[in-house]
């Protein structure tokens, strides 16, 4: 019988569990940014959502989607209509990760860095090379 590590525990698909897990990551996240990309980053909304929905879908998003950025980059934001956001899909993650809460955590982590890096302007090629695929 396997030793019940934190490498080892499972946590249910339970949907305030993963928005407290998940927010705790964002905030982590932002906390250990540099201060004037502290302040930037801390000001786009972070949304949680289980996965994209069926919108978003009719508009080319993967069903198994794991984060995304909407709006416009922090370039163009004050000439833009809408604000940008960025949104995880938790439950897509929470299964990316095999259900490993520490999987889960690490994949929110990247996922957030990814998509906040799209808000500063950063392509799906500068992502890579930094290790945010």
């Amino acid at each position: 019988m396997p030793r019940n590590t934190a490498q080892n525990r499972r946590v249910t698909r339970d949907w305030n569990k993963l928005c407290g897990l998940a927010a705790a990551e964002v905030e982590g996240v932002l906390a250990v940014l540099p201060g004037p990309l502290r302040v930037r980053a801390g000001s786009v909304p972070v949304l949680f959502e289980r996965h994209p929905s069926a919108d978003w879908q009719a508009d080319g998003i993967e069903a198994d989607t794991l984060g995304l950025f909407s709006g416009p980059d922090f370039v163009e934001e004050n000439s833009a209509l809408l604000p940008p956001q960025i949104v995880l899909f938790l439950e897509n993650i929470w299964d990316y990760a095999g259900g490993h809460e520490i999987g889960f955590r690490a994949e929110v982590r990247t996922t957030f860095l990814h998509e906040l890096g799209h808000y500063l302007g950063l392509d799906e090629t500068d992502l890579i090379r930094r290790g945010l695929e």
